[in-house]
């Protein structure tokens, strides 16, 4: 399937991957090998959305593509270039772009299987979906940090209160969204396809096995 997108979005995406992968060579250069290998993951994080629809029939909007390599990028630079330590609140900052992020993900899925027939879209069922879906990733998040801590010794968690104010943010990011797709939903169901940066156009191989089953039928 073509995906429309925009080709000054794709670069500046390949433009964070870039800088990821910088970030994961000067950490493991400087012997922070942890946090080299924390990028290097977040980079082919980065590429996870390529992967999962090469051969799908969907793709997600470039600026969502974007959003996922910058917030990735915050959280490597909060680790490796110091700034969560550095910069009061960064964190936060990092927290709220990701969730936004992952919300926006989630309403992008949910256009999808909305054209595809597979539920029906409902305003109240799409904001709760957002909601409990991107404060899920939230919490798993906050879950990851603490094992990490456990196991390593690090830092990454800085007691209750910093965590509730990680929840927070989630929320925050969350919501913003879940009142984007309550706009876009309430407009003609032409703005949620563009949206979800999906072409109603049939594949190839669709069009030769609907010719085929046309010629049967007759």
């Amino acid at each position: 399937m073509t995906c429309l997108d925009s080709s000054r979005g794709v670069y500046l995406t390949y433009f964070i991957q870039g800088l990821i992968l910088l970030a994961a060579a000067a950490s493991i250069m400087g012997g922070e090998y942890l946090s080299g290998l924390s990028a290097a993951f977040a980079f082919f994080l980065t590429l996870a959305p390529s992967f999962a629809t090469r051969n799908m029939r969907f793709c997600l909007p470039w600026g969502v593509n974007l959003l996922i390599a910058v917030s990735l990028y915050l959280h490597v630079m909060g680790y490796t270039g110091g700034y969560y330590a550095a910069l009061a609140y960064y964190d936060k900052l990092a927290h709220l772009v990701s969730s936004a992020t992952v919300a926006l993900i989630v309403f992008s899925l949910m256009v999808l299987a909305g054209h595809r027939g597979d539920v029906r879209l409902t305003t109240p069922a799409v904001v709760a979906s957002i909601l409990i879906a991107t404060l899920a990733a939230g919490a798993l998040w906050e879950i990851y940090e603490f094992a990490v801590d456990q196991i390593f010794g690090t830092s990454l968690q800085l007691g209750n209160t910093d965590t509730m104010w990680d929840l927070i943010m989630d929320l925050i990011g969350a919501a913003i969204v879940a009142g984007f797709a309550a706009f876009v939903l309430a407009r003609e169901d032409r703005f949620t396809g563009i949206f979800a940066g999906l072409i109603s156009v049939a594949e190839p191989a669709d069009v030769m096995d609907n010719q085929a089953d046309s010629a049967k039928s007759r």
